[in-house]
């Protein structure tokens, strides 16, 4: 039976038909669980944090700006590395745009032209047919740059790195089900699908393909679950191959907090780890941060899509999509919506955040866990049978619990030896100043640990 079907089917045996309650038993962690080796993410004279966005949308689909006037806003902003991922396209080929259709219309075709003067933008004039009478007119139009271009101008060696990457676009009938894929040559067109998991199940499978044909490392991660709450925990953790999600989406509309009937993200993540480390005997699942940029002419704050909402921060020995890849894969990472780490370790049995304290800031850190002897009972999010199927079920608090917490910018936590894993959550007392949901502090999130057996 293929990996993914017997996971399924373990699934299911797990969680009762909507409406039942599962009966309680003491669970014990998976036999071939993934651990974490002890780790020091610490910058070093070899090793060094790189700050970077992994879902930004441009002109090439449904963005407002031009490609590279996106790169240099994150370029001046002190980011190492941007991931393009426009929607079920790559930057490459030939495209010509009608200058006053585009999002950004005229304002940002101008801001174009002051930012990149001479001979780079290039225009021509086009005569079209319009209206019944299909009186002809000349429009003006102007080629959108390639990733190839953009990376020869603005990508600087082990400082700032450009990315080719996509958002591969699919659906289950009126779910939207969005993955980017970082660092890719070729295009991953979505699949399609039977069920919510099977669209994921066969989107990952053909990334997965592609990655051992080409031997190109491309990561793909889950976007969004909560846009237009598409995706249940349930069925995210049973997809094998994808160990990567967004925990935090800077655009306004993908309700990362959930509401009284739909789980937030990090709930997500806490149930999803929790089934996967206990039950289905598949690896950790990793949170990422991002923006998910759109409207790069919005200037209120908390509205629109807007840049610099949320990030990784990854520690590499050098700035090339391949240790990129391999670090994120690695765990060597944590996400962030504006406070910075210095350091994240795990030693003799012990794990140690300690956040770079700014000025008039205060700091609390949740060490947030599951134990191995959890209740794992759960109910219907709903008594209406057909709602209750597309909802995230509800869990015992024991899934996801504060293990410590500590105010102040250093804490540590000590493994007893009952915890299925531990992350930890860094919240400052700054709001963010431009969020995706009113009312939220700037956090960082440590990925998930999982203690030595």
């Amino acid at each position: 039976m293929p990996a993914h079907r017997l996971a399924r089917f373990i699934l299911n045996v797990l969680l009762c038909s909507v409406g039942c309650v599962l009966l309680h038993t003491p669970s014990a962690i998976a036999q071939n669980a993934v651990e974490l080796p002890q780790t020091d993410l610490t910058a070093t004279d070899e090793l060094a944090w790189r700050r970077g966005n992994m879902h930004t949308h441009s002109l090439w689909s449904d963005g407002d700006d031009y490609p590279e006037m996106i790169a240099a806003w994150y370029k001046e902003r002190g980011y190492q590395f941007l991931v393009f991922t426009d929607h079920n396209t790559l930057l490459k080929n030939e495209r010509w745009v009608e200058i006053d259709k585009t999002k950004g219309g005229r304002n940002a075709f101008e801001a174009l032209k002051t930012a990149f003067p001479n001979e780079w933008v290039t225009t021509r004039m086009r005569e079209v047919e319009k209206g019944e009478e299909k009186k002809k007119e000349n429009i003006e139009e102007v080629r959108l740059k390639t990733f190839d271009e953009i990376f020869s101008k603005l990508a600087v060696p082990q400082k700032y790195l450009l990315i080719q990457g996509e958002e591969i676009t699919d659906k289950f009938k009126n779910k939207p089900i969005h993955m980017c894929a970082t660092n890719t040559q070729e295009l991953l067109p979505p699949t399609g699908g039977d069920s919510v998991v099977d669209v994921m199940q066969r989107n990952i499978d053909s990334a997965v393909s592609r990655r051992e044909r080409t031997g190109v490392k491309t990561l793909v991660h889950l976007n969004h679950p909560n846009f237009g709450y598409a995706i249940t925990a349930e069925q995210l953790m049973q997809v094998v191959g994808e160990n990567f999600f967004e925990v935090y989406n800077g655009h306004p509309t993908v309700y990362n907090t959930g509401d009284a009937s739909h789980a937030s993200t990090e709930r997500i993540w806490d149930i999803i780890n929790t089934f996967r480390l206990s039950k289905l005997n598949l690896p950790v699942m990793f949170g990422l941060a991002t923006d998910d940029g759109h409207n790069y002419f919005e200037t209120q704050p908390g509205k629109g899509a807007q840049p610099g909402r949320g990030w990784v921060m990854v520690l590499t020995n050098k700035l090339d999509p391949d240790a990129l890849v391999e670090s994120l894969e690695a765990g060597q990472f944590y996400s962030s919506s504006g406070v910075t780490l210095e350091s994240v370790t795990t030693h003799d049995g012990q794990m140690k955040v300690v956040a770079a304290p700014a000025e008039g800031v205060t700091y609390r850190i949740d060490f947030i866990g599951t134990r191995r002897s959890f209740n794992d009972q759960s109910l219907p999010a709903s008594d209406d049978s057909v709602k209750a199927d597309d909802l995230t079920r509800k869990y015992s608090d024991e899934i996801g619990m504060v293990l410590k917490s500590v105010d102040g910018p250093t804490a540590e936590y000590k493994f007893d030896g009952s915890e299925l894993y531990v992350r930890a959550v860094v919240t400052s007392s700054r709001l963010h100043p431009n969020p995706s949901e009113a009312g939220e502090f700037e956090r960082a999130w440590v990925q998930p640990i999982i203690p030595q057996k």
